[in-house]
């Protein structure tokens, strides 16, 4: 780390779990830092997502500095191994962890970054780079000079285009009005939307899957609601995940579910499909998909869910020096422990300051868009990330290199795979308190993960098969 004067704060950009942990984190080491959030409460993006169960419980999801702040200010934490929604993550952890008194008064919001740079140099200029101070920037004007930058500023706002190239699908744009951003309220406020029309969801990672479960139960009860989904393999399988060999029960019970739905025909499912051109005829649009030898596919549907993932952005960076895979846009040293061809979110490997390192000292991109386009975070990875961080710009480089990380795994585990038992009111008269059956499989990638680590849009039951069972259908066959 350079030398910087050590009056200036550390700016921390964004307000959710991630920022929020980087906050508690340098209130520890007894760091100066400004919080920046652009919205008008913490977690305002994850509010937006505030219907959405992730399939991670508690447990994984609340920092280890946030809780001892939380603890002494005599915090009512909740129960380790329930699972909360995004409004829960907000209500319960978020909002309060930003109220307590050691943090509040650094918290700014309606605070947003439009750029940052070295003071009184550009990218390009190298003497007297190592001793300037960063400059950031806000939309309102505003600026302010700090000795280090840790961006949380994630990725939900610059979500994927249909486009299989990565470019917007040919007539995308003028089809505007048909398409829906990933996670639809589908069940709650906006099931008018969807109720007794066709949708087509485009994309095989959680947030697909939770939508895709969402319209099924909504065609159980809607008559004429009709689902197709479009993913660009061959087949499902990779979508459908680890299932019971999952070491999240939750996690491995949304592939498990979705499975048995195209099964049953109650999700029709399109392989092979591209998406290269939508067309609006009326009130309806026809999406267009190349296959692998140039072949076309259509569909023609009432409305389209787009769950193809997210990119970061980059451009609030132009005047810094950043080294970013180009690929996944992810630093190059982070690249190959995420790269969602070869790892889940469980499989990632520890990592910390080393590996989020860029050319410009003192800039660190965390969370989310610290993984680029890879979809495999968990809050559990950004919350190591910013403890490693944290360590460093103290100077205490021992620490920061101490990384270590213990992820739920797809793979190898004993469960008896009840997800309702996780829920908020639980008891231990579940349906299925059988005793836990021991599953073994190959370690399996699973589905990529979205926002937060994963998430569920409506409660799952499940029963385990046990081993050495033959699958019968249900909602656990393989």
């Amino acid at each position: 780390m350079i030398s910087q004067p050590s009056d200036l704060p550390v700016v921390v950009v964004g307000a959710g779990p991630v920022g929020l942990a980087a906050a508690a984190h340098l209130h520890e080491r007894g760091l100066p830092f400004v919080v920046l959030e652009g919205g008008a409460s913490a977690g305002a993006a994850v509010r937006e997502w505030g219907h959405v169960r992730l399939f991670s419980p508690w447990r994984y999801n609340i920092d280890a500095a946030a809780r001892r702040l939380l603890d002494a200010a005599g915090w009512a934490a909740p129960d380790p191994e329930l699972l909360p929604t995004g409004a829960d993550l907000a209500g319960d952890y978020l909002e309060p962890l930003a109220k307590l008194a050691d943090l509040a008064p650094h918290i700014r919001y309606t605070a947003r970054v439009v750029g940052f740079a070295r003071l009184g140099v550009d990218r390009v200029r190298t003497v007297g780079r190592d001793t300037a101070p960063f400059l950031v920037r806000l939309a309102d004007g505003t600026e302010i000079t700090a000795r280090a930058v840790i961006d949380a500023s994630g990725t939900w706002r610059t979500p994927n285009v249909l486009g299989a190239t990565g470019l917007p699908a040919l007539g995308e744009t003028d089809a505007a009005s048909f398409v829906e951003a990933s996670m639809p309220d589908v069940l709650g406020a906006d099931r008018d939307r969807f109720a007794g029309r066709h949708t087509l969801v485009v994309g095989a990672g959680h947030s697909a899957a939770n939508t895709l479960l969402a319209l099924a139960a909504l065609a159980e009860a809607e008559p004429g609601t009709q689902v197709t989904w479009a993913i660009r393999g061959g087949n499902a399988d990779r979508a459908y995940g680890g299932g019971d060999a999952d070491a999240l029960p939750a996690r491995g019970a949304l592939g498990s579910r979705l499975r048995e739905h195209v099964t049953a025909g109650r999700i029709a499912l399109l392989t092979g499909f591209f998406t290269h051109r939508l067309e609006v005829d009326g009130g309806r649009v026809t999406v267009a998909g190349r296959d692998a030898n140039r072949g076309e596919q259509r569909v023609t549907v009432d409305r389209i869910v787009v769950a193809t993932g997210y990119r970061p952005d980059h451009t609030i960076t132009a005047e810094l020096r950043l080294d970013l895979d180009p690929i996944l846009e992810s630093t190059r040293a982070l690249a190959t422990l995420i790269d969602p061809n070869e790892h889940s979110c469980g499989t990632v490997p520890p990592h910390g300051v080393d590996e989020l390192t860029h050319p410009e000292p003192g800039y660190y991109t965390v969370g989310m868009k610290s993984y680029g386009r890879a979809p495999t975070f968990l809050m559990a990875t950004g919350y190591e990330q910013v403890r490693s961080i944290t360590a460093a710009l103290a100077g205490d480089w021992s620490a920061a290199r101490d990384v270590q990380l213990e992820l739920p795994e797809t793979g190898v585990c004993s469960t008896n795979l009840v997800a309702d038992d996780q829920l908020p009111g639980a008891d231990e008269s579940g349906c299925c308190g059988s005793e836990p059956a021991t599953v073994t499989a190959s370690p399996g990638r699973g589905l990529a993960t979205g926002i937060s680590g994963g998430l569920l849009v409506a409660p799952l039951t499940v029963t385990a098969v046990p081993a050495g069972a033959e699958a019968a259908g249900g909602c656990c066959g393989a």
